[in-house]
């Protein structure tokens, strides 16, 4: 099963049939930054996948904030852009991977494996001196086909469940500051869930962008899982897309089986008689 992938191994690769590059670029306060960032250039071939267009539902009263689409509606979505049942797919965005590992997760979700996040991301790739351009590429619908698996996420209510299981660890991936409820920039209520540990998405990210070494992943992440095994866990964060980046981190560490929140703070704070915890990490 793929997680990571170098810009030097997929570079000659952009003309094969099977692969095909997603450039994920997003910008929470500015949505239309990075279809327009790809406007601009891009890597040759790569499609543009929107994070509120493509990657996500529309939100809901009671959804968070980037609810998951039907399993069929983003296998329909991903047929459109031509991807089939053999296709090597590969996610990129800016540069530290946290919206093109949601793509990365969906695809898994869906029962493909065969996806990849680009280390280092376009910033990486330009600073080598490999190629953009601004052509939009022109794909004929693929047959890609789903089989999705449903164990790979855990709703508000299996969260709400696990509040008295310490067996079960609750990772949150947001900054520390959003964790402890000191500020809430987005959501309407700041904290966290109470047990849940915090486990910020960037402490996975070397200064270059690219992602820490397997064996510092696993260290890192041995401290929060303290003694349990990584199937578990549950990843959230603000609204289902740099949970999947620890989900990333932690299947190249050697930790598979962790579970999605998709819904994440977003969903959780809306409901009043849902618990909020505020501080450190217990």
């Amino acid at each position: 099963m793929g997680t990571m992938i170098q810009a030097e191994e997929i570079a000659g690769r952009l003309e094969d049939r099977v692969v095909r590059v997603f450039d994920c670029r997003f910008d929470l306060a500015r949505p239309d930054a990075g279809r327009q960032a790809y406007a601009a250039g891009h890597i040759p071939g790569a499609a543009y996948a929107d994070l509120n267009r493509d990657l996500s539902a529309p939100q809901t009263p009671r959804s968070g904030r980037h609810p998951l689409p039907a399993p069929a509606a983003f296998a329909e979505r991903l047929r459109a852009f031509g991807v089939n049942r053999d296709s090597v797919v590969v996610a990129y965005d800016a540069g530290n991977g946290m919206y093109a590992s949601r793509l990365w997760w969906m695809l898994r979700w869906l029962g493909h494996d065969a996806v990849f996040v680009l280390d280092g991301g376009l910033r990486r790739w330009v600073a080598l001196g490999l190629p953009v351009d601004t052509l939009i590429p022109e794909r004929c619908p693929g047959d890609f086909s789903a089989s999705p698996r449903p164990h790979m996420q855990v709703d508000a209510a299996g969260v709400l469940a696990r509040l008295a299981d310490p067996s079960t660890p609750l990772l949150d991936a947001r900054a520390p500051e959003r964790y402890r409820g000191e500020v809430e920039p987005i959501d309407a209520v700041a904290g966290h869930v109470p047990g849940a540990v915090n486990h910020p998405f960037t402490t996975s990210i070397g200064e270059d962008d690219r992602l820490l070494p397997a064996d510092e992943l696993r260290v890192a992440f041995a401290r929060r899982l303290d003694g349990v095994t990584a199937d578990r866990a549950i990843a959230m964060c603000g609204s289902g897309v740099t949970a999947c980046h620890l989900l990333l981190a932690m299947e190249h560490a050697g930790l598979p089986g962790a579970r999605l929140y998709p819904g994440s703070w977003s969903e959780w704070s809306r409901d009043p008689s849902r618990p909020v915890a505020r501080g450190a990490s217990p």
